[in-house]
C-alpha cells in the first residue's frame, strides 16, 4: 500500500518550541507564511506547522523523517509507519449508511462484523471511509469485503422508503429502526456484544430501537466513526449496495439517475415526470426532500 505524497497530522501547540529547536539542530531553514507558526525545509523534506496545530509534511525524504524523528519524538504514535501498532483488535460490529443525502435511489444501511484477524485484514487492505474512494474502487473493495466478512444490509428503495417515512415522519427515527434491524440480524449470527455506529442523531434513538427489539449490546455512537476500520468497511459495503440500487433503478425508470441532490437532479426529475407523470417520483426519489416541490 503506497503512502500519500503529503502527511497531515496535528500536534499539541505546546510542542511547537521543541519541534522548532529540534529542526534547527537538524539543519532546517525557516520561513513564516501567513496563518503558520513556521515552515521548515531542508533537502528532501519540507513541513509547515499552522497556528491551529495542524502539521503538514512532504518531500521525497519524508518517510525516514516521520519514522525516526516525528513519530517517536513528537507524535508518540506509530500509526503512520505501522498502521497496526495502536489498533483496537476487539471483535466488533461496525455500522454506517449510504444514500441518505441522495434524492434518487435507495437508502442502504449496513452492519459488518470483524474479529481480531479480520480487523488486521481490513487495515492491510487499506480500508477507510467510503467517501475517500471512487465508485470504481468502492465496487472493487466492497465485493472483496462482502466475500470475506459477515454483513447485513437493509436496502430501502424509494417506494418502501417513502412508505416508511410517512409512518416515522422523521428521517433519524427511520434510520434508527434500519440500523437496529441490520444490527439485530448480524447479532443473531455472531452474538457479538460490541458495536460502533457513525452517529447521526441522539443516542437514545438507536438505543430505543434496540430495546424494542430486545437486543442488549454495548453500542458506541460517535461522529466520524468511519476512522474505525470496521465502520469504514460497513460504509464501503453500504455505498456499494447504493450504487447497485441506483443502477437497477435507473434501468427500471429508463433514465440514468444522478447521485446527490444538486440542480441536475431537478432536470432529471422534470424529464421523468414528463415521461411518466408525477407518481414516478414516488418510485424514484425521496419525496420529503424539498427537491420534490422544485421538480413539480
Amino acid at each position: 500500500m503506497s503512502k500519500p505524497a503529503t502527511f497531515s497530522t496535528s500536534i499539541d501547540p505546546a510542542l511547537a518550541k521543541k519541534l522548532k529547536a529540534d529542526l534547527e539542530d537538524q539543519g532546517f531553514e525557516f520561513t513564516y507564511p501567513l496563518h503558520s507558526l513556521f515552515s521548515a525545509k531542508k533537502r528532501g523534506v519540507s513541513l509547515t506547522l499552522y497556528k491551529s496545530g495542524a502539521l503538514v509534511v512532504q518531500g521525497k525524504e519524508k518517510e525516514p523523517f516521520i519514522e525516526f524523528y516525528l513519530e517517536p519524538e513528537i507524535l508518540k504514535d506509530f500509526t503512520y509507519t505501522n498502521p497496526l501498532a495502536n489498533l483496537d483488535l476487539t471483535p466488533r460490529i461496525g455500522m454506517d449508511e449510504a444514500g441518505k443525502g441522495d434524492y434518487y435511489g435507495p437508502l442502504c444501511v449496513t452492519s459488518l462484523y470483524a474479529d481480531s484477524e479480520g480487523i488486521n485484514t481490513l487495515v492491510k487492505w487499506g480500508v477507510k471511509d467510503s467517501k475517500t474512494f471512487s465508485d470504481k474502487k468502492i465496487l472493487e473493495l466492497g465485493k472483496k469485503i462482502q466475500k470475506e466478512f459477515q454483513a447485513s444490509s437493509i436496502k430501502l428503495f424509494p417506494l418502501k422508503y417513502n412508505e416508511l417515512y410517512e409512518k416515522f415522519n422523521n428521517l433519524n427515527r427511520m434510520l434508527a429502526w434500519a440500523h437496529a434491524t441490520a444490527l439485530g440480524n448480524l447479532y443473531e449470527k455472531t452474538h457479538c456484544k460490541n458495536a460502533i455506529l457513525d452517529k447521526f442523531g441522539p443516542d437514545s434513538l438507536v438505543e430505543s430501537a434496540l430495546n424494542y427489539k430486545n437486543i442488549s449490546i454495548n453500542l458506541v455512537q460517535k461522529t466520524k466513526a468511519e476512522s474505525d476500520p470496521v465502520v469504514a468497511a460497513a460504509s464501503i459495503v453500504a455505498r456499494m449496495e447504493f450504487l447497485f440500487g441506483m443502477d437497477s433503478l435507473s434501468k427500471e425508470v429508463g433514465i440514468t439517475l444522478p447521485k446527490g441532490a444538486n440542480n441536475g437532479i431537478i432536470t432529471t426529475g422534470k424529464q421523468l415526470v414528463s415521461a411518466h407523470g408525477p407518481e414516478i417520483l414516488r418510485k424514484a426519489g425521496k419525496l420529503h426532500f424539498k427537491t420534490t416541490g422544485q421538480i413539480l
